[in-house]
């Protein structure tokens, strides 16, 4: 069984106490699990096909064609149209959907024009539609989670690489100190707007997805590390003068032994408190980018496409803008409530409570 540090074990009381914050967290978790399994929810591929006697599991395998169940055609099967065939046949074959039986890029124009509908059960587009007719709902779904798995991936990259040179600034101290002081003071003053016009202005349009992806999280991770540098260097000095890092030295541990060991776990517990402010920064970057046309290529959902479709649709629309900016301040107001409760249980210095 996993045992905790008393102090440790005492903040977490403290988080516990902070209901704000608490509850706030668990209905995060709950989200982050649901949007892990996504597929199971929202998707155009059925859960479950009954056809003469065999199963299929569409949604985790690869596609079927129409052929499989006995349509004429080879591309993948429209299962939407195969629930209402088999029912309409009225044997013993029966399809299973999810709640909401579309993918977040399929083009669903029941009058065969794309453009918005508002939100309707007829057609289980319960967010309406947007511009080019795709759900609002699947769009909003898996937008939040890649916004959420980048400003993940964001907070990990920043404070592996804030965390390590901060601390061997404070550490080492010297010319070493001084030399990276100064780089980063010239590095902070490039203009990041600026960097990454540049830079998705000469990438190819006809790269992979995943690539263009990478390299802005790797463009805002260049940009964004510089902070957590101060706050790690200043932590790590403060720590290097106590005793307990004199008597460390005394017996002749190793600088590796006293950084990881002894410095680490006494700083880490205050930068913690900065975690969910980082993915908060992270989410309202990403989605400022993709407001501007910068950030996650097209098509890709994002929050930030969202609502640059709902603000040029104001008046026709709507519901557009409506769905994306209350899933925008729900997400940070979830996250910022987390921090607060956070900063207040592990800061040493704040005794206050929130009732």
């Amino acid at each position: 069984m996993l045992q905790l540090n008393p102090q440790t074990a005492k903040k977490l009381q403290r988080f516990r106490r902070i209901r704000r914050g608490y509850y706030s967290f668990l209905i995060l978790a709950g989200l982050l699990v649901t949007l892990a399994f996504g597929e199971l929810l929202v998707n155009s591929r059925a859960l479950v096909v009954s056809y003469e006697g065999n199963l299929y599991f569409p949604t985790y395998t690869d596609f079927h064609p129409g052929t499989d169940f006995g349509l004429d055609y080879a591309y993948e099967t429209n299962y939407r149209q195969l629930k209402k065939q088999f029912a309409a046949e009225g044997n013993d074959n029966w399809v299973l959907l999810p709640p909401v039986p579309y993918n977040p890029y399929e083009n669903h124009a029941p009058g065969g024009t794309f453009r918005p509908l508002p939100p309707t059960a007829e057609t289980q587009h319960y967010l309406g539609t947007d511009t080019t007719s795709r759900d609002i709902l699947a769009r909003l779904f898996y937008g939040t989670r890649i916004a959420l798995v980048f400003a993940f991936a964001f907070t990990a990259s920043v404070y592996v690489i804030g965390i390590t040179i901060g601390c061997a600034m404070g550490y080492f101290g010297g010319v070493f100190d001084l030399v990276f002081q100064r780089l980063i003071e010239i590095w902070s003053n490039v203009p990041f707007l600026y960097m990454v016009i540049i830079i998705f202005s000469v990438i190819p349009s006809n790269i992979a997805v995943i690539t263009r992806i990478s390299i802005l999280l790797l463009v805002m991770v260049l940009f964004s590390w510089t902070g957590m540098t101060y706050y790690m260097r200043t932590e790590t000095y403060k720590e290097k003068s106590r005793d307990y890092i004199a008597s460390a030295r005394i017996i002749g541990a190793s600088n590796a032994r006293i950084i990881f060991r002894h410095i680490m776990p006494n700083v880490l517990s205050t930068l913690i408190t900065f975690m969910p402010f980082t993915i908060v920064a992270a989410i309202s970057a990403v989605t400022a980018l993709d407001f501007l046309g910068f950030g996650l290529p097209a098509p890709t959902p994002s929050l930030g496409e969202l609502l640059k479709q709902g603000t040029a649709n104001l008046r026709t629309a709507p519901w557009i803008v409506i769905a994306a900016f209350g899933t925008l301040v729900i997400l940070l107001t979830l996250v910022t409530f987390i921090g607060e409760a956070i900063r207040e249980s592990f800061d040493p210095k704040t005794h206050a409570v929130y009732r």
